[in-house]
């Protein structure tokens, strides 16, 4: 026998061994196909429970499976993932349990899209190959606080990124030419640059009056990708023409930054 067998197992006699280890190889494989299936089924289960809460709050899962090699590290690292700000993104703990990382676990986390992190412990025989053929991330440490801090990265990776607003350069309009049924406006940068198809905030008297992209820049009769402080120009907007003298262009882009987790 290549395992020891469970107390209470039954035991089939066949005369012929090729035929034996046949039927024993297909009864192998239709339990993992059985235990597959019931985790999908548990998986559907658990997030029908979780959809109320991800349509009202945007709730994002990070689904982990942990093995260790003794029930004491298996304890400290699941006390410290309750101390992670999971306000926005919650850890899901799908199984804990100390011993080697085995196929059926590798079942689970293709059942559930989870992640395996293991904690001074092994794969068993053929995990890796199924881990890899499953496309399962698996994840193996010895040190706590570098396993925690992964799981901290994974888990601001779902968070949708914050977008702010990066300052260019500020312009005065000191003239306004109409040109067909627009204008543009002739403009000095006093500070930074102004640069085609970014962002421009127009000011007047303190007051925000337009908001919406550069979409013509021009240097004399010639256009141009961008220009300098010092400089005079010429700006068109699409949908906006009621340019005044005086007025003032802020000038901006939009940056996609990473966030963190907040508690």
């Amino acid at each position: 026998l290549s395992d020891v067998p469970a107390a209470g197992d039954d035991f089939e006699v066949y005369t012929d061994e090729r035929e034996a280890r046949s039927i024993a190889s297909s009864r192998t494989d239709q339990q993992r196909q059985s235990r597959l299936q019931q985790a999908m089924a548990s998986r559907r289960v658990s997030l029908n429970t979780l959809s109320a809460q991800a349509k009202e709050g945007e709730l994002k899962e990070l689904n982990l499976i942990l093995k260790s090699d003794v029930q004491g590290s298996l304890e400290a690292i699941l006390n410290a993932l309750q101390q992670l700000p999971q306000r926005e993104v919650q850890i899901r703990v799908l199984l804990s349990a100390p011993g080697e990382i085995t196929e059926t676990d590798v079942d689970l986390a293709a059942a559930s899209d989870a992640v395996i992190v293991g904690f001074n412990t092994t794969l068993a025989s053929g995990a890796r190959q199924a881990a890899d053929q499953a496309g399962v991330d698996v994840r193996d440490y010895n040190i706590i606080y570098k396993l925690l801090e992964d799981i901290q990265g994974a888990m601001e990776g779902l968070l949708e990124p914050e977008m702010v607003e990066e300052p260019l350069g500020q312009l005065e309009v000191r003239a306004v030419f109409t040109i067909g049924r627009g204008a543009v406006a002739g403009c000095y940068v006093q500070s930074g640059k102004a640069i085609r198809n970014c962002r421009v905030r127009i000011r007047r008297g303190g007051n925000v009056v337009h908001e919406g992209n550069l979409d013509s820049l021009k240097r004399v009769k010639d256009d141009v990708r961008e220009i300098n402080a010092g400089y005079e120009c010429g700006i068109g907007l699409d949908n906006f023409n009621a340019w005044e003298m005086g007025d003032i262009i802020e000038t901006f882009r939009l940056v996609s930054k990473r966030r963190t987790l907040t508690a």
